[in-house]
């Protein structure tokens, strides 16, 4: 034997042992979960039961049945083959899986690519069945049919923030939809974040906290995530006890039907964040007050949390009861719990040892109370605050938990992927996701190249210690081809031809195939889709975010909002959606992406527009810049306008489900965020912005007129921009804006189509 074989030989040996004891320790943890799975028969009632809300015509045309793993190879699979019964029950389609999750997966694949059909989020058009035979006339498969099997255990989805961002005034009605959404797109490992204050609540009252510290801790709901995190406390509170209540009976819902669909819920837990009142009961425990968290002047009624040092036995003993109250509560629903430590915060050491001793009192104080627990951490802050994690600190953290215990969210796995850079997270068992949306932005944007290959290759590459696929957005509602890419990945273990499927995606969304559509795809595929610049994108547009700076001096303009494809061809991708068969304009889904576009391609002219007010400005000449000015005026009109014929992009409904006692959270979470002084804005101001009709309209056009008031009568005075005088006339507004309640209109009106159409002629035709 050569000693280049005898090398690889030796190293095979040496690794062989890791890559069992990986695999070994997450069939341990899948043996685990499937232990506290609901009986089959549970199961198959849940999946029918999602199939008659979806299409109750065709609930006796589809048989459901559980299979164990071994049909599947040991994993997790679907099986779509055709019925054979000599019995008379009208089932067509016999759909197997491992659980209800694979079932509803099943039979939306089947649905998708043998019927053409569509499903996506109400607000993103909802579903497309019309293409779907009448029942006894379903296509049948051919010889013994399919099986599609995941190449990876799991399919995770949400972020933290995610239930303040989209999820904050749902009700069961509205949950129910996405749990649905959920299993019919395949997720099996959702986060289930609500309801977690009422926990909090009996477990602080143990350790003699009263209502008044509670009320300072917690978030408002629009702010909720951030105060978990700790990175703010008491904005937009307090909590009543009756929404506490009501989150805590809501969550038991979400659960009950995660579990019955055969997902793994992710509970939360304890990362060291603790109420100010705690110092005070206890003078001797290891407590530190945070820095500022993007407050203009740290506040101290909202800024600067605390944090119980690890080291602290007060640290286990928090961590324990908040994990067994869940317990007592929900009863023995997972084992995988969500807990983030420092995000966004940096430690007040890089010291390792220091670092190891974090990350293990947060696993021991999880153990304590589930022996067999699991600790999932997103891995934001080795991205956000990478100066920080280097490779020491990684692996300190990492490793301070026994191998297989820990499974990390690669968030950005789509842009930033960590995977690469960190040796596979030090061996740590990870699951590669799509952050792809900051604050709930809807601006159309994506990567559907790095979706379609990104977990291929990661799963491929050597010594991989991928576990997972995930969505992580920060808000949801968007996008839907993105996310429909996305959830399929979870089912695909090889790279997708992404011209050819989106043929296949317009086809089903729409209902039926045109040319026009095709062609106008094939141009958002190479430019909307197609972001490669490895800019995290965050919606900067002009109309949305105002520049809060003196454009005399201080605006750069050659930085325009992010832009990384060429309008024009844009442009050219909205001219065929426009032209489509008139048959198409029946269609919601067509409907949605039509007004979406002609708002995209809109808002990047608007951008133009301001761009050459400010030249304008810059050069003196006032006819100019009194032209571009109106015509920006003007675009925001006309954008309110179209977005008010599509009930899917109106700040009515936004406001409508906060009710009163928490409108002002709604309106300053897609305003200015957080606090501000009479001459600063937040320093998060617009970051949530939103193109939504009564939003451009109320709030973004009477900010614009005030800014374009001042540039104005800057010029004809032939004087320096009074940009602290424009800063105070326009957050007085915003506050009172902020703090008011007028009605917004809750149902569309104007013909879209129509809308768009002359839209289209009046601006580029």
């Amino acid at each position: 034997m050569s000693n280049s074989h005898s090398s690889i030989l030796l190293l095979i040996l040496i690794l062989l042992p890791l890559a069992l004891s990986q695999q070994e320790a997450i069939q341990a943890i899948i043996h685990r979960l499937d232990s506290k799975a609901l009986s089959p028969s549970i199961q198959e009632a849940a999946a029918k039961a999602l199939l008659r809300r979806l299409l109750p015509t065709h609930v006796d045309s589809f048989e459901f049945q559980i299979v164990s793993r071994d049909v599947c190879g040991g994993g997790s699979c679907f099986l779509i083959s055709n019925f054979k019964s000599s019995s008379r029950n009208g089932a067509e389609i016999l759909i197997r899986g491992t659980t209800a999750v694979e079932i509803t997966s099943g039979l939306y694949w089947y649905l998708k690519y043998w019927c053409g059909a569509h499903v996506s989020w109400d607000k993103t058009g909802g579903v497309q069945l019309a293409s779907i035979p009448k029942p006894g006339s379903l296509p049948f498969l051919k010889g013994n049919g399919v099986v599609i099997k995941r190449p990876v255990p799991w399919n995770y989805y949400q972020n933290v923030v995610t239930s303040s961002y989209s999820y904050v005034w749902w009700d069961w009605e509205r949950w129910e939809k996405e749990i649905d959404w959920m299993a019919l797109h395949g997720i099996n490992l959702p986060l289930a974040f609500t309801g977690q204050e009422s926990i909090w609540r009996n477990v602080f009252r143990d350790f003699n906290l009263a209502v008044k510290d509670l009320d300072n801790f917690f978030g408002g709901p629009a702010f909720l995530a951030w105060a978990r995190m700790g990175n703010l406390h008491g904005w937009g509170g307090p909590l009543s006890k009756n929404w506490l209540d009501q989150q805590l009976a809501l969550q038991k819902q979400i659960l009950s039907r995660m579990r019955e669909l055969g997902m793994t819920p992710v509970l939360p837990s304890f990362s060291g964040n603790v109420p100010a009142g705690l110092v005070e009961i206890f003078p001797s425990a290891n407590i530190t007050k945070l820095g500022n968290w993007n407050s203009i002047d740290a506040d101290p009624s909202t800024c600067c949390t605390y944090l119980l040092n690890p080291s602290d036995p007060l640290f286990v003993k928090i961590g324990e009861a908040f994990i067994r109250q869940q317990i007592k509560e929900y009863g023995d629903v997972t084992n995988i719990y969500s807990c983030d430590t420092f995000n966004e915060n940096t430690p007040p050491t890089n010291d390792t040892s220091y670092i190891s001793s974090l990350g293990a009192s947060v696993y021991k104080a999880m153990v304590k109370a589930d022996k067999d627990a699991v600790w999932l951490m997103q891995g934001w802050l080795f991205y956000s605050d990478s100066d920080f994690w280097k490779p020491d600190q990684m692996k300190a953290l990492l490793h301070s938990v026994p191998f297989g215990k820990m499974i990390v969210l690669d968030l950005f796995a789509d842009v930033k992927p960590i995977w690469k850079s960190s040796s596979q997270f030090y061996g740590t068992p990870y699951v590669w996701c799509m952050l792809h949306n900051f604050g709930g932005n809807i601006e159309m944007y994506g990567i559907l190249d790095a979706i379609s290959s990104g977990p291929v290759d990661a799963l491929a590459s050597e010594n991989s210690t991928m576990v997972g696929v995930g969505m992580c957005m920060e808000g949801i509602e968007h996008n839907p081809v993105v996310y429909e890419l996305m959830s399929e990945m979870a089912f695909r273990s090889k790279k997708v031809q992404v011209q050819e499927w989106l043929k296949t995606y317009s086809r089903c969304r729409y209902g039926k195939a045109d040319h026009y559509v095709d062609a106008a795809w094939n141009i958002l595929y190479h430019t909307i889709y197609n972001c490669t610049d490895g800019i995290a994108n965050h919606n900067t547009d002009f109309i949305v975010k105002l520049p809060d700076w003196d454009p005399s001096s201080t605006f750069d303009l050659k930085k325009p909002p992010h832009l990384w494809y060429s309008t024009q061809e844009v442009i050219n991708a909205l001219q065929l959606l426009v032209n489509v068969d008139d048959n198409l304009v029946h269609s919601a889904t067509y409907r949605y992406d039509l007004v979406d576009l002609t708002r995209q391609v809109l808002g990047k002219l608007a951008n133009e527009e301001y761009l050459k007010a400010v030249t304008a400005f810059r050069r003196q000449n006032v006819k100019a810049q009194n032209l571009h000015s109106k015509r920006f005026i003007q675009l925001i009109r006309d954008i309110d306008k179209l977005l008010a014929s599509n009930s899917n992009f109106l700040l009515g409904t936004w406001l409508e489900s906060a009710k009163k006692l928490y409108e002002w959270n709604a309106r300053t979470q897609v305003t200015m965020w957080y606090d501000n002084t009479k001459v600063n804005q937040s320093k998060l101001h617009d970051y949530a912005n939103k193109y939504w009709s009564g939003l451009l309209e109320g709030y973004y056009l009477p900010r614009a007129l005030t800014y374009f008031y001042y540039l104005s009568k800057s010029l004809r005075k032939n004087e320096s921009f009074h940009l602290e005088d424009w800063r105070r006339e326009w957050i007085l507004f915003s506050n009172k804006w902020q703090a008011a309640s007028e009605l917004y209109p809750v149902k569309a009106e104007g013909n879209a189509v129509a809308i768009s159409k002359a839209l289209y002629e009046k601006y580029f035709d």
